[in-house]
């Protein structure tokens, strides 16, 4: 799917001119987990990569968390109004009505278009890919995009194999109409499903999260690369011209298998998860505010996304990382939330 562009507009472009993310206080380590789960901090490391992860208390909502990275991005060098809200998450606040409107009123966006997008951990992706297309059918100037997710309350509490994996957090872009030339300017999104398989990774309420894991690996590992391999080919890149590798964070050996199959060295990928597990939604932009603000990521660097997730679903894109100004650049400070 590309999103790029529509006829009789120009090169039209979605570009990236905002950064932000957060994560909750409270750090939950491996050691903490093997206190009460049948498991140990060398079998979690061993099959997900992860040492801890952040989860929020029963005070941080999903709609705050979105809020916080949200409020970053927008002090980002956005030169058009914000006029749409579309907030990718599995873990909305209530059923009814959808988060967004809530957090685009907290953000001073009252009479924006907002909604909300479920996609599983492809979410931001879908949630770029939409933003694109609202840009491009002059539906919005400038949107903002969020994903945020609280899937560390999804696993059976008692279950050691997925209760490790999952992590908290929020993460944010603002995209506002540029030209295709420009740095931040979004690639075409290669996105796709298989509701066949969406019993594999299933939550049909909190603390009831079960995952077929050797499926899952199977089809995420293929996914991945596959929508990889079509999103670069759509952009005119070839696998060596990629600078980094953006995967989201569910697991390294998954990321790993990935990067592999495509080629790619592991000093050219971008990884978080060994500390903040995998956030969902939120992984790929919290990976990229982590990599912008420690220098692993900076202007120029051509970067391919990639996720997958329930549904099944899988995405991926490219872009030309942009110059944002210093003072925009998020820290680690900024991005771990010490409430």
């Amino acid at each position: 799917m590309s999103t790029q562009g529509i006829p009789g507009r120009g090169e039209w472009a979605a570009v990236l001119c905002g950064l932000g993310a957060a994560l909750p206080a409270t750090v939950v380590s491996n050691a903490d987990l093997t206190a009460r789960l049948d498991t140990t901090d060398e079998w979690i490391r061993s099959r997900t990569g992860i040492a801890q992860r952040r989860i929020a208390g029963t005070d941080l909502t999903t709609e705050d968390l979105a809020v916080r990275a949200a409020t970053k991005a927008l002090t980002g060098p956005v030169s058009v109004p914000v006029q749409a809200v579309v907030l990718a998450t599995t873990t909305p606040d209530r059923c009814c009505p959808a988060t967004a409107p809530a957090v685009a009123a907290r953000l001073g966006l009252t009479g924006a278009l907002a909604f909300d997008l479920a996609a599983g951990c492809t979410g931001f992706l879908y949630a770029l890919a939409t933003a694109a297309g609202l840009i491009a059918a002059s539906t919005a100037e400038a949107v903002l995009v969020i994903g945020a997710d609280r899937l560390a309350a999804l696993p059976d509490p008692g279950d050691r194999t997925t209760v490790p994996v999952f992590g908290d957090g929020a993460g944010a872009v603002v995209l506002q109409r540029g030209t295709a030339a420009e740095r931040g300017a979004l690639g075409p999104v290669a996105v796709g499903s298989d509701g066949t398989q969406a019993d594999l990774i299933r939550a049909p309420r909190p603390g009831a999260l079960r995952m077929e894991g050797a499926e899952v690996f199977r089809h995420a590992a293929d996914r991945m690369s596959a929508a990889a391999r079509n999103a670069a080919a759509a952009a005119g890149w070839a696998l060596s011209d990629v600078d980094r590798l953006a995967p989201h964070q569910a697991n390294a050996r998954i990321t790993g298998f990935v990067a592999r199959q495509l080629g790619i060295p592991d000093s050219r990928q971008l990884h978080n998860i060994e500390h903040v597990g995998n956030t969902g939604a939120a992984s790929l932009p919290v990976l990229l505010a982590q990599a912008a603000a420690d220098g692993r990521l900076t202007p120029g660097h051509r970067v391919l996304l990639t996720a997958f997730g329930a549904g099944l679903t899988w995405g991926a894109t490219t872009l030309t990382w942009p110059d944002l100004p210093p003072s925009h650049q998020p820290t680690e400070g900024s991005v771990a939330d010490d409430r």
